[in-house]
């Protein structure tokens, strides 16, 4: 059987050569096409897709989830609570230091991580109990903080010492002014 070619060439001396088609055997959808559009929905696919998200669900431990605290204020925490707890969470925070001495870089991330996540719970609710006048330079001192906590997490990261030492002198600049604040 020959194969015939179904395309034609029609020429124009100003422009590129057009291709037209000369039957409709191009546009007819094959019979595989047909069965899997045509092919009935079943429950399995939604059994299995809630199967999954069940066992996520359920699986979950919060140690995954370390980094990653969407919560700034707590639910039941007062302001005297929130003053009361900061100065030792600070202290905790500023005990990153053994790690960054002994240079172990992952440690140093996940203890920033865990004790910067109280400072900022306590911070917050803070800022939130003090007067409209104040709360700009507190929030000052709040995005300071954290955003040397984070540069620090990415120094650590990287493994440079010398902007890790930066960054944690930041840090404890900035905490001895929110401490003498509080």
């Amino acid at each position: 059987m020959a194969l015939k070619s179904c395309w034609l060439v029609q020429p124009h001396l100003h422009s590129i050569p057009k291709l037209t088609c000369c039957c409709c055997c191009c546009f007819k959808p094959t019979n595989l096409a047909l069965k899997k559009a045509s092919q009935p929905k079943t429950r399995r696919g939604f059994v299995v897709m809630v199967a999954i998200a069940a066992s996520l669900v359920l699986n979950f431990d919060g140690k995954l989830a370390n980094g990653l605290d969407m919560e700034l204020v707590a639910p039941d925490q007062t302001l005297e609570e929130a003053q009361s707890g900061i100065r030792g969470h600070a202290l905790a925070l500023l005990q990153v230091k053994a790690f960054i001495d002994s240079e172990s870089w992952g440690e140093a991330q996940k203890a920033l991580r865990r004790s910067s996540a109280y400072v900022k719970q306590d911070f917050y609710t803070i800022i939130q109990g003090r007067p409209a006048s104040e709360r700009p330079q507190l929030r000052k001192l709040y995005f300071d903080l954290f955003n040397n906590v984070t540069k620090l997490d990415y120094a650590a990261r990287d493994k440079d010492a010398s902007r890790v030492l930066q960054c944690y002198d930041n840090i404890v600049m900035t905490i001895n002014d929110i401490l003498s604040r509080v």
